[in-house]
């Protein structure tokens, strides 16, 4: 597909993304601790077998990362799974998945600043917490908009520190299973407690998949990659894999320090949340504690940097092919980046995390919601590798790999229509709802174009 001429302006973005901003991109909006907040959950769900769970997991996402490094190779330009279904199932469907993802694109940040406006009013309590959310809006755009590569610098050194917390977590937690003992058997978080239940396990690993949404954001940043795009396609496998392993590797050690069996977690809800850092508390103390949900704090605000930087540069693709408004398409000459495209982001979110921050189930409410977007998006860029290699291959005469462009794609699909199964009822009205809306939006769009 030939590729649009610039829009409203200077609409070139520029070359500047290492292969490992890129990572630190995606391993930002992953964010390496992820499982903190979900593994009393999957504890719970999995009797135990947590560590098993998100081996698991990696291997469920490496599918959509396969697809997504088959397709970043086809269409290496910005806007992600909306480019590539656009490529690879026509202008409908590609207006759908870019539509779904914008969902996912634009309320996790939200999720991600409330979640540091929460921890920094724990610090500060004078402070409200939408104070602190909004403050952590406005200062992660504001490093947006003077250009990617600073963001990126900053968003490594943030990155460095988590994963030196991360570090910390795993010494301090060797220590104390060398001197005290494992509280579970050293295999038990891989084939859980008591007899081994594979259904409990899949029904964890429907939960735990949403730990790994953002590592697709590399793939917006393709027009900004020097190098081009088989180390966008190297770097999204890489994130998969390097969270993968600290996901795994924090699961196994918090699962043996745990001071409550997965028995228990399941008898009291209310202890799943907190499970990580009555984890730490019970192993190492609370200083360890206070320092990882300081970590969390930190980390959140520059998550959100990273998903605020996809959203804006998914609208920055859809506008310069006239889905959106063509003012969103417009480049910054100075800085180089999408600029109405990145403001237009984050004044969703900033009133998305300032709404939620003012009541008191609005976590819950965005919580519930933002991750189906998101895996309808993912349904789609399977079925465009597909379209594109599987139909539309064929029909150029080209050989079809039935394995790399069938097999593991539908695989991905299973994997994606699983977890949309199990989703909440109001996260699949939502999602029904803004599909709905979209559809009615691309009908208005084609009866335009077919006006006198």
């Amino acid at each position: 597909m030939p590729t649009p001429p610039p829009v409203g302006g200077n609409g070139t973005l520029r070359r500047t993304l290492t292969f490992r901003d890129l990572v630190v991109y995606g391993l930002l909006f992953i964010a390496p601790m992820a499982p903190v907040g979900v593994f009393g959950t999957l504890d719970a769900k999995s009797h135990g077998a947590v560590a098993l769970v998100y081996v698991v997991a990696t291997v469920a996402m490496a599918f959509t990362a396969y697809s997504y490094a088959q397709m970043v190779r086809v269409a290496p330009r910005a806007g992600s799974v909306y480019t590539y279904a656009r490529v690879g199932l026509g202008e409908g469907a590609g207006f759908v998945a870019g539509w779904m993802a914008m969902l996912d694109y634009l309320l996790i940040p939200a999720v991600a600043y409330l979640f540091s406006g929460i921890a920094m009013h724990a610090l500060v309590p004078s402070v409200p917490e939408w104070v602190w959310t909004a403050i952590a809006v406005l200062v992660t755009t504001g490093l947006n908009l003077s250009g990617v590569r600073a963001a990126a610098l900053v968003g490594f050194l943030v990155l460095a520190m988590e994963i030196a917390v991360l570090l910390v977590f795993v010494v301090a937690a060797a220590v104390a299973l060398a001197q005290d003992g494992a509280r579970r058997g050293w295999l038990s978080p891989l084939t859980g407690e008591g007899a081994f239940d594979l259904a409990a396990v899949v029904g964890a690993v429907s939960v735990a998949v949403l730990s790994y949404l953002g590592f697709d954001a590399i793939a917006s940043f393709a027009e900004e990659a020097a190098g081009g795009s088989e180390k966008v396609a190297r770097a999204v496998v890489t994130c998969l894999a390097a969270a993968g392993v600290l996901f795994v590797l924090q699961a196994y050690l918090a699962a043996l320090l745990a001071p409550m069996s997965p028995a228990e977690l399941a008898a009291r809800p209310a202890g799943q949340g907190p499970a990580f850092y009555d984890t730490v508390d019970s192993a190492t103390g609370p200083w360890l504690h206070d320092l990882v949900a300081a970590s969390k704090a930190i980390g959140a605000a520059f998550a959100a940097l990273a998903g605020q930087a996809a959203a804006g540069r998914l609208l920055f693709a859809m506008a310069r092919d006239r889905r959106l408004p063509v003012l969103l398409a417009k480049v910054d000459r100075g800085s180089g980046v999408p600029r109405p495209a990145l403001l237009g982001a984050a004044a969703v979110t900033l009133v998305a995390a300032v709404w939620a921050a003012r009541r008191d189930d609005g976590l819950d409410r965005l919580v519930s919601v933002v991750d189906v977007g998101a895996l309808c998006a993912f349904g789609l860029l399977h079925l465009s590798v597909i379209g594109w290699f599987g139909v539309r291959g064929r029909e150029r005469g080209e050989r079809v790999g039935v394995v790399r462009h069938v097999v593991v794609p539908l695989l991905g699909l299973a994997v994606v229509v699983a977890v949309i199964v199990e989703a909440s009822t109001a996260a699949q009205i939502v999602g029904a709802v803004w599909l709905t809306a979209g559809l009615l939006v691309l009908t208005g769009q084609r009866l335009r174009a077919q006006a006198p």
